[in-house]
């Protein structure tokens, strides 16, 4: 008889497993594509570098009163109900003082980041973007269909972006990011 278990991996295996063409997660156990069953599409491969772009270039200025930088397609090491989580968000911001360039190796980001961006995909749901907020004090959903940003906040409610609202706060000091910028630039319709 044929065995169909599922042997239930370790990060440290996962994290050995050869690079292929698909960015894998590590959720539940388990060696998961980033995009299944879907891929990303123009919308989403316009926006993800300009909204690193914007991160990158507020916590890269001299005058920024959080330095750090933003990084994408960067696996960060969690753990969600007890379990070893490997998430790799499409944007991720994290400070110096959270993770100092000095402790920055080529490996998963081993400390919780500020801020992770997750961009929708037309055929991901919106649940599935938000499991990336295990712990992290931002999150933000964009939704490129409804031109909005949606920001997740550990003690408040969610509270979407959209046209020229600002999204603006002291958890990010100086960052100001304007939803009908960011989709004019991306060239969305």
């Amino acid at each position: 008889m044929i065995s169909t278990e599922k042997l239930s991996l370790t990060p440290e295996q996962l994290l050995a497993l050869p690079e292929e063409d698909a960015t894998c997660e590590l959720v539940d156990g388990q060696a998961v594509p980033k995009h299944e069953p879907m891929s990303p599409k123009r919308f989403h491969a316009r926006l993800q570098p300009i909204l690193w772009r914007i991160l990158e270039d507020w916590c890269s200025a001299a005058e920024c009163p959080k330095p750090g930088s933003a990084h994408t397609g960067w696996a960060i090491v969690l753990t969600r109900q007890g379990e070893p989580w490997i998430p790799v968000p499409d944007i991720t911001y994290i400070s110096n003082e959270r993770l100092p360039i000095e402790a920055m190796a080529d490996e998963p980001c081993s400390a919780i980041p500020e801020l992770v961006v997750e961009i929708l995909s037309p055929d991901q749901s919106f649940g599935a973007a938000l499991q990336k907020a295990a712990g992290i004090p931002r999150v933000w959903i964009v939704d490129p269909q409804a031109k909005s940003i949606t920001v997740f906040y550990p003690d408040a409610p969610p509270k979407t972006f959209t046209g020229s609202q600002a999204i603006q706060e002291d958890f990010l000091p100086g960052l100001k990011v304007v939803p009908q910028d960011v989709f004019a630039q991306a060239r969305i319709p």
